[in-house]
C-alpha cells in the first residue's frame, strides 16, 4: 500500500524544494573555485574582523534607538525601556538570520509585547511601529543608492534592481505618510486579514505626525546604515580587498537586495553570489569575492545571532516560538476585547508557544 503524504505537508515540501532548487542552480551557474575560497580564509586579518563586528553592534544599537523613538510616539506611557527594545530587536535579527521569510519582524513584536500591559491592541500597534521603522530605512537606502550609482562601477544587471529598490521604498514611504495623515478607526470586527494589516500599520505611524521625532528616527537609521557601510568596508580589508568605500556601498546595497525576500535561511549562496559579482569589475576574483561574502554574512549575523540567543534565553523562550508567530487574522487590534477568561491574542500567544517549547 502506497503511503500518501497529507496535502498540507506536500505543499510545504514543494515550497521548500523550489527555493532549494533555485539555490542549486545559482551555485552551479556561478560556482567558485573552492580551493581559492579556502585559501582566502587563511589570510584573513582578524583585527579588521573584530572592528567590523564592533561597527555592526553600533549599527544595531542605532537602529534600536530609532525603533524606540517610533514606539514612544505610537504608544501611551508607560513605554518599554531601551533594554527591552534592544532585546526584542536582537531576537528579531536572530530569527531573520536563521529562518526563511521575515519572521523576525513578528518575533520582535512578540518579545516586546510580553513587557507591555495586556489588551489595548499593543501587539497591533507594535506591528505598525515595525512598518514605520522599516519605512525610515528608505531615506538612508536612497542616499546610499544615489552615491553608488554616481560613484561606483555598477554592473548593468544591477541597475534595474537598484531602481526597483528605490521605487518600492519611495512607494512605502508615500503610503506611510498618507496613512498617518488619514488615520482613522474603522469597524475592526469587519476587517479582513489584508485590511487588518493596513490598520495595524496605521496604529504605529504616529511618528509620521511628529516631525521632530520622525527626523530623529531617520537620523538614527542613517547612522545605523553608515556604521553598516563602514563595517562592510572593514570586512573587505579583513579579506585583503583594498577597494574604495564606494565599492563597499555597492556590496551593501546588493546584499540587501538579495535578502529582501529570504527564500531560505540567510539566502546563503545567493547572497554570496550577489556580493562577489559586483566586485569582479574591480578586479577581484569571483572565488575570492565569494569567500568574502561568506565571511561578511557571518560578521553581519554575529551580533544578531549572539545577542538574539542571549535574550531569547533570558526571556525564557524557545526556538520553537519563532516558528509560530500570530498572523494578521489573529492579531488583537485597539478596540478589540477578548472574551471573558480568554487571554489577549497576539500578546500571550507567543508566550504560550515559548513556554511549551522549553
Amino acid at each position: 500500500m502506497r503511503l500518501a503524504l497529507p496535502r498540507r505537508r506536500r505543499t510545504r515540501l514543494a515550497l521548500l524544494a523550489a527555493p532549494l532548487a533555485l539555490l542549486a542552480v545559482v551555485v552551479w551557474w556561478r560556482r567558485p573555485s573552492w580551493g581559492v575560497v579556502a585559501d582566502a580564509f587563511t589570510a584573513v586579518s582578524w583585527d579588521w574582523v573584530l572592528f567590523a563586528i564592533a561597527l555592526n553592534l553600533l549599527s544595531v544599537l542605532a537602529r534600536a534607538v530609532a525603533w524606540q523613538t517610533v514606539i514612544r510616539q505610537a504608544m501611551p506611557p508607560p513605554h518599554p525601556g531601551f533594554r527591552s527594545i534592544f532585546a526584542a530587536f536582537s531576537v528579531g535579527l536572530f530569527a531573520n538570520a536563521v529562518l526563511p521569510g521575515r519572521i523576525g519582524e513578528l518575533a520582535r513584536v512578540a518579545v516586546l509585547s510580553r513587557r507591555l500591559p495586556r489588551g489595548g491592541g499593543a501587539w497591533a500597534t507594535l506591528v505598525g511601529t515595525v512598518f514605520a521603522h522599516r519605512v525610515f530605512d528608505v531615506v538612508a537606502v536612497s542616499l546610499l543608492v544615489v552615491y553608488v550609482i554616481v560613484e561606483a562601477r555598477v554592473p548593468a544587471w544591477a541597475l534595474t534592481s537598484l531602481a526597483g529598490l528605490v521605487a518600492c521604498g519611495i512607494a512605502a514611504l508615500a503610503f506611510g505618510i498618507a496613512s498617518a495623515r488619514l488615520h482613522h478607526r474603522p469597524v475592526l470586527g469587519e476587517l479582513g486579514a489584508v485590511r487588518r494589516v493596513v490598520t495595524m500599520a496605521r496604529h504605529g505611524l504616529a511618528v509620521m505626525r511628529a516631525p521632530a521625532a520622525a527626523a530623529g528616527a531617520v537620523a538614527m537609521q542613517c547612522a545605523g546604515w553608515a556604521c553598516q557601510l563602514f563595517a562592510v568596508y572593514a570586512a573587505m580589508r579583513a579579506f585583503n580587498i583594498d577597494e574604495p568605500l564606494v565599492a563597499a556601498g555597492l556590496v551593501l546595497v546588493l546584499m540587501n537586495v538579495a535578502t529582501i525576500f529570504p527564500l531560505w535561511p540567510g539566502n546563503i549562496g545567493l547572497l554570496q553570489a550577489a556580493v562577489a559579482l559586483p566586485l569582479v569589475p574591480y578586479g577581484i576574483d569571483y572565488a575570492h569575492g565569494f569567500a568574502f561574502g561568506i565571511g561578511l554574512q557571518a560578521i553581519e549575523a554575529s551580533v544578531g545571532v549572539g545577542f538574539g540567543l542571549l535574550f531569547l534565553a533570558r526571556e525564557g523562550l524557545s526556538f520553537a516560538m519563532l516558528k509560530h508567530m500570530p498572523d494578521a487574522a489573529q492579531a488583537e487590534l485597539p478596540g478589540d476585547s477578548p472574551a471573558a477568561g480568554e487571554p489577549a491574542r497576539g500578546v500571550d500567544a507567543p508566550a504560550r508557544v515559548g513556554a511549551s517549547g522549553r
